[in-house]
């Protein structure tokens, strides 16, 4: 199957699905941290219509679009949101409360626009994770559904020391695809909240959207095989 793992630089999933023998590309803004030549530094929707058979969306700007940034579309924050560029930190501390106000919901409008993008793609089978999300992303976003399912990465764990054993509510939006099945021997007593207590600093948020190696294999191996059971039977 010709899959494109999007908003990925990590390369967890990407790997997953190519141990299992899938044409698979990832896409981000950022370069892929493991220097794969099997990435693609740029605009995801730049690449929609290159003929995938399936495309995950893994780690979609979601600062504004999930419930714990609501709070910060009626009153922002003092000092600058994660998400702002080097420009607009710059500038933020100089900006009249109503400015403040109106760059967060345009890093909103942003938000929900990828994410629209991705989901109406022209290929068949698309999953889209997220965390939950507020009202005003969903109003945002075309042809908005609810969330197929949401699930944790302990599901997916079977070592109580191991890196899937975490507590990280993921919510996943399916198009042609079947909800993700456990594959893990871990009740979640034990998971960790190693993502919601991460230290603050510039690489916060790129290790707190870090993903899960076990929920990548569940990924490539029940989405991956079923894209090709659906694909043989249609030949």
């Amino acid at each position: 199957m010709r899959v494109l793992i999007a908003c990925e630089c990590s390369g967890v999933v990407r790997r997953a699905f190519d141990a299992l023998g899938h044409d698979v590309w990832s896409v981000d803004k950022k370069p892929a941290e493991d220097r794969s030549n099997r990435h693609i530094t740029g605009d995801v929707r730049d690449y929609l219509n290159d003929g995938w058979d399936l495309m995950a969306v893994m780690h979609p700007p979601c600062t504004r679009l999930c419930n714990s940034g609501v709070r910060w579309l009626d009153r922002p924050p003092k000092n600058p949101p994660a998400d702002c560029t080097d420009e607009e930190a710059a500038i933020w501390p100089h900006l009249s409360e109503k400015e403040q106000l109106e760059m967060i919901w345009q890093h909103l409008r942003a938000g929900a626009d990828l994410f629209s993008d991705c989901w109406n793609a022209p290929i068949e089978r698309i999953a889209v994770e997220n965390p939950v999300m507020h009202r005003h992303a969903k109003a945002l976003i075309r042809n908005f559904e609810p969330q197929a399912q949401s699930v944790q990465p302990w599901h997916f764990g079977t070592d109580e020391d191991g890196p899937d054993n975490e507590r990280k509510r993921t919510c996943l939006w399916l198009k042609g695809l079947p909800q993700l099945q456990r594959t893990g021997t871990l009740d979640g007593t034990t998971a960790r909240s190693s993502v919601h207590h991460a230290s603050p600093g510039e690489n916060r948020a790129t290790e707190r959207s870090r993903f899960f190696p076990g929920m990548a294999a569940a990924m490539a191996a029940q989405w991956g095989g079923y894209a090709l059971d659906q694909s043989q039977l249609a030949a």
